[in-house]
């Protein structure tokens, strides 16, 4: 019986996936900066212009919101070993489908302001105009598609622009000296609290293709099953983190040009804020920063849109790369040719507002069926307040979506 009781867990060793920390944070920094785009940095300033010290309450409130969502999607697509589009089909015949089309559209109309927010901030770092530099902006995100190995490259680029990006935003946060203490206790006991705020963060870091970015990327370098649930956690745990320490950068930063009194030009808040802190090397921070953000968007925006129709034949499948390099190309025509197209921008926001609650709602229900997940039992904590995301996000985006309709046709 002794040498049975040694080798059973050799064995489930060696059947369980390799898993290395490499991998787990190329997905969590491809979630990561897939959420710190152009709208993110323009939401942060402005929102903590609105609120001051009181913005910190918000971002602890959507942090844990995030944790909650996030955890509870990456589990799942790990558990069954399918992507989302195919978790929706098998709980509801065609729902998949939709899921798909509605990532399809968010991701590609967002590509466009993603795209536009690369040529602007190489537009800041080198004074080319900002179309040429959307251009190049381009060509550099279909080259990390065109190499043999595009899934460790596209893992590499995300974490070197990441971490510039945060060593750049803590620089600047120190350099407008905030009033920490008061953004402390504000965070706990604010003077105001903007519910509208919460559902935009949690959309804007979780909503659309965003919640799937990295529990997709582990699934296609083959992380799943049960054994791969504790690296899974702390891969999605550590992807809302990254994405956290950026915000409370940057929030920080703000409050520390607002506590000064100075004037935040309402044409480009955020660049407005960098060129305060530290003039014009401030200026150049701002287009590194906002061009880093952009572009790794742009790069998850149509990796993980293109992850969504892949599954539905084996041809799309196989030429799941040069379909990326397509929805790259075709999101940078846009801009260039007709510009962000800003009324579809504010409907399509609405809908991808609305993404969140109908995937996470889909994916607890299909937690619950043993066809998808096998013996698995979900934690009912993780039920529970991925329930209560599910409800606060339908009821905010649904209204969200009615107050942003009538905009089209004024």
């Amino acid at each position: 019986m002794e040498p049975k009781k040694k080798n059973t867990p050799k064995k489930e060793l060696s059947s369980a996936p390799k898993v290395n920390w490499s991998l787990m944070l190329g997905a969590a920094f491809l979630m990561a900066t897939s959420a710190i785009g152009p709208g993110f940095l323009t939401q942060t300033t402005v929102f903590t212009q609105n609120l001051a010290a009181s913005f910190g309450f918000v971002i602890l409130i959507s942090i844990i919101l995030d944790i909650f969502a996030q955890t509870n999607v990456w589990r799942i697509i790990a558990i069954s070993g399918k992507r989302g589009q195919d978790i929706a089909n098998m709980v509801l015949p065609g729902l998949g489908y939709v899921l798909a089309a509605l990532i399809v559209i968010g991701g590609l109309a967002f590509n466009i302001g993603n795209i536009a927010g690369a040529g602007l901030g190489l537009n800041a770092i080198t004074g080319i105009s900002p179309t040429v530099g959307a251009a190049i902006s381009a060509i550099i995100a279909v080259l990390i598609f065109v190499v043999k190995e595009a899934g460790k490259a596209m893992d590499k680029f995300t974490q070197i622009a990441g971490f510039v990006m945060i060593g750049l935003m803590i620089y600047v946060a120190f350099t407008t000296s905030p009033p920490v203490g008061e953004a402390v206790v504000k965070t706990f006991a604010p003077d105001k609290i903007d519910f509208v705020a919460i559902v935009t963060l949690v959309g804007g870091t979780v909503g659309g293709y965003i919640t799937f970015a990295g529990g997709h990327r582990l699934l296609d370098a083959g992380v799943k099953g049960v054994d791969a649930l504790p690296q899974v956690t702390k891969s999605s745990i550590t992807g809302i983190l990254i994405t956290s320490v950026m915000r409370i950068a940057l929030f920080l930063a703000v409050l520390g040009v607002v506590a000064k009194g100075l004037p935040i030009d309402a044409g480009n808040p955020p660049a407005s804020v960098f060129q305060l802190a530290a003039g014009n090397i401030g200026y150049k921070i701002f287009g590194i920063v906002m061009w880093s953000a952009a572009i790794t968007s742009v790069v998850g925006a149509a990796y993980t849109s293109v992850s969504f129709i892949r599954t539905f034949s084996q041809k799309l499948d196989k030429n799941a790369n040069w379909i990326i390099i397509g929805f790259i190309i075709i999101s940078t025509v846009c801009f260039v040719l007709i510009g962000k197209p800003v009324k579809v921008l504010l409907l399509v926001g609405a809908l991808n507002g609305l993404i969140l609650p109908i995937a996470l709602g889909t994916l607890l229900i299909a937690a619950y069926k043993k066809s998808i997940v096998g013996d698995y039992k979900h934690p009912l904590w993780l039920t529970i307040s991925g329930i209560f995301v599910v409800v606060v996000m339908a009821l905010m985006g649904g209204y969200t979506l009615v107050d942003q309709i009538p905009q089209l046709f004024k």
